[in-house]
């Protein structure tokens, strides 16, 4: 079976992101939900939307490490 580039390119960004967000967990801890929402707010007001949006999407990956498992 043939993988797309595009599935890769979807794959390698996602695997990036969970990457981030574990680093931010780890370095972080408890605080690690304020801190990206900190960012997501600052960059919001500097008005840099691709940053926002780098950051929301942190934000996605570490919401599914920190869900329970078998939740929704």
């Amino acid at each position: 079976m043939r993988v797309g580039r595009a599935a890769v390119d979807r794959l390698t960004l996602e695997n990036e992101r969970l990457a981030e967000a574990l680093a931010v967990l780890r370095i972080h801890g408890d605080g690690a939900q304020v801190h990206v929402a900190e960012r997501i707010g600052a960059l919001a007001l500097a008005g840099d939307a691709a940053g926002v949006e780098r950051w929301r999407q942190i934000a996605r990956a570490m919401d599914g490490v920190l869900r329970p498992t078998g939740s929704t």
